[in-house]
């Protein structure tokens, strides 16, 4: 191509990007959700949704596409126009685990843009009343000395709460036996009927179950308390150091998306955040408001999905 033309190109390129962050956004955004109504996921992308559309004065339009673990979202943003009208919330377990435990997920994580980390849920480690620890190190000597006995609840192969469990056994040299279920609502029960032994999962679905004393909380897996658990320790706290598990939830667009345009996201997604009112309603729901920008949230898709990637290879995790 002549230098001349080549440089046009380059111009006019830049020229229609200036020209589309300028005039964006002039038609409602719709966030794609991996799961269906409820939950963190769907949580964090209304509270994102409602905060987001005051900053930009445009609607925000939340569309929830649950199935495929989260497969049949991720490749529909992938694949959708490059124009930052629709935006994907995705889930760390399927963000960092999918590429790993699915031969063909249908996208890659090339095909989407990282915009803004919006916000994190911890875990608390739970069991069954009968189990005889009152604290996470008599836990951890219980399981040690009856390996395989434990009965450990997941919401489903390839789901955070499997993974982190497994992580959790890996970290305390301990061996459980896994009982994956279709979602939180069966394995809650099971867990409480005494069925299955242990269960790991965020403090609000949970939260009545302990202060009736129908499960026992032994620690949150972050660095500080759980507001709806003050009582309840850290891991560190409790004394396994180096343990930690948090969902996130992120912002993504379709890779190719305007410079200029993810930009405007990014830092709309800051304003849309750093509310009080949104901080509260996040709190009142067990999640925490947390904004990261594109290359941190890049850094951290990058640091989990090492991570992940190592524990799902050495146990042979599939999902379902």
């Amino acid at each position: 191509m002549p230098i001349r033309k080549f440089l046009l190109s380059v111009a006019l390129c830049t020229f229609v990007g200036a020209a589309s962050a300028q005039s964006f956004p002039n038609k409602p955004i719709t966030i794609v959700v991996p799961n269906p109504p409820g939950g963190v996921v769907d949580t964090s992308a209304r509270l994102m949704a409602d905060s987001l559309a005051k900053v930009l004065g445009q609607s925000v339009i939340v569309d929830n596409k649950g199935g495929a673990s989260g497969n049949i979202a991720m490749a529909q943003v992938a694949k959708a126009p490059k124009d930052g009208y629709t935006l994907l919330a995705s889930y760390s377990a399927y963000h960092v685990g999918n590429p790993a435990m699915f031969a063909k997920p249908g996208w890659e994580q090339k095909d989407l843009m990282p915009i803004a980390l919006i916000a994190t849920a911890t875990n608390v480690i739970t069991t069954h009343p009968s189990i005889p620890a009152t604290n996470l190190k008599e836990l951890i000597a219980y399981v040690q000395k009856n390996p395989g006995v434990v009965n450990f609840a997941s919401q489903g192969n390839g789901s955070l709460s499997h993974v982190g469990t497994v992580l959790l056994e890996q970290e305390t040299n301990t061996k459980m036996t896994h009982v994956p279920y279709k979602g939180s609502g069966a394995a809650i029960a099971d867990v409480v009927g005494g069925q299955v032994q242990l269960f790991m999962t965020t403090p609000p679905s949970v939260l009545g179950h302990i202060q009736t004393g129908k499960l026992r909380a032994y620690a949150v897996t972050s660095k500080t308390r759980h507001p709806m658990l003050p009582n309840v320790p850290t891991t560190a706290e409790a004394g396994l150091t180096g343990f930690e598990l948090e969902a996130w939830v992120g912002l993504f667009a379709p890779a190719g998306t305007p410079a200029a345009v993810a930009n405007q996201l990014t830092e709309a997604a800051k304003k849309a955040l750093d509310t009080p009112e949104a901080k509260a309603r996040g709190a009142a729901q067990g999640i925490e408001v947390r904004f990261l920008g594109q290359e941190a949230l890049a850094a951290l898709v990058k640091r989990e999905t090492d991570y992940w990637t190592k524990v799902i290879k050495a146990r042979n995790i599939t999902a379902d």
